[in-house]
């Protein structure tokens, strides 16, 4: 990449944690209504998301969804509940419970979310108190024409690049296929499963589809990769005792040949998939926009036609 040094430093996703404003994290995070729901979040203004923003009339509303509730294997008991007594910044039995972002503050027994406040405590929609950690596998190909060569962007110059994307059935907005790490499932399974049951639809695959799958995944998924992003998410699920973080992680088909013979099917919380060309004009769930400019910035691919906008947040 062409960029300056302190350019560099301000997208890195290393420092983007302590490098964006807070107004950039807590977006969606403070939409209403909740999704899923009726219920409207507790109006939080920007000057008073950070939890050092003193704020003694503060009183966000309470929401758990029932689904949750209902205590599924993915989701723990209330705070409250007999026998449940959760260990905090630190891996629980099966469950992580360590923040990618570093130590949080625990505060009446709840976990307090680390970017600030977002309006609405209790978990919503999601099954963990704390960090709920996720897991999103960007493919990415070269756009080519008919000829099989590697098309550029008329104005920038540079070459596209393509991934994999779909649109969520909850929502309706295109995202990178990805989803939760089970108790005990390393990151890298989970990538691969995650992107196997959403682009691919394994999930309704016969034994003998789904092992031609996985050998020709393989490929793919064992070569080399980079980690985009590990932390925190702008998610609209977020609350202030539950929230999303998770580790992005770009798989490039140099060639396309590996992708070229994988049939892409949508499937399990998927109801599209396709390969989308990239560019700034994308909008993305949560913070996948971000997760692909930071891939076309490794690649050296077009993501803007104003050459001045790599740097612009």
């Amino acid at each position: 990449s062409n960029l300056s040094a302190s350019c560099w430093s301000r997208l890195h996703p290393a420092n983007m944690f302590n490098s964006y404003n807070v107004k950039f994290h807590h977006r969606k995070a403070l939409t209403s209504p909740y999704p899923g729901s009726h219920i409207e979040r507790s109006q939080v203004p920007e000057d008073k998301v950070g939890w050092l923003t003193e704020w003694e009339d503060y009183n966000p509303v309470e929401y758990t969804a029932k689904s949750v509730l209902a205590r599924p294997n993915w989701a723990d008991p209330q705070i409250n509940d007999e026998g449940f007594s959760p260990k905090f910044n630190e891996r629980d039995g099966e469950v992580e419970r360590k923040s990618l972002n570093g130590l949080y503050v625990v505060e009446n027994g709840r976990p307090r979310n680390p970017v600030g406040r977002t309006g609405l405590t209790g978990r919503g929609l999601l099954g963990r108190w704390g960090p709920n950690h996720a897991a999103d596998p960007v493919v990415t190909r070269w756009k080519r024409d008919g000829s099989g060569n590697q098309v550029a962007h008329p104005v920038s110059g540079k070459n596209i690049l393509q991934f994999v994307a779909i649109k969520r059935r909850d929502c309706g907005e295109w995202a990178i296929p990805g989803g939760m790490v089970d108790p005990g499932e390393k990151i890298t399974a989970t990538l691969k499963r995650e992107f196997e049951e959403e682009a691919l639809n394994s999930l309704q695959k016969s034994p003998e589809e789904k092992a031609k799958l996985e050998k020709q995944l393989q490929k793919l998924f064992s070569q080399e990769h980079f980690v985009v992003y590990r932390g925190y998410v702008d998610d609209p699920r977020n609350t202030d005792n539950a929230w999303m973080e998770t580790e992005a992680v770009n798989y490039h088909d140099e060639t396309g040949e590996t992708m070229d013979n994988l049939p892409l099917e949508a499937g399990d919380d998927a109801g599209v998939v396709k390969w989308v060309d990239i560019s700034e004009k994308l909008e993305l769930y949560a913070s996948h926009s971000y997760f692909i400019k930071l891939v076309t910035e490794k690649r050296g691919a077009h993501w803007s036609e104003d050459p001045g906008s790599e740097c612009h947040k």
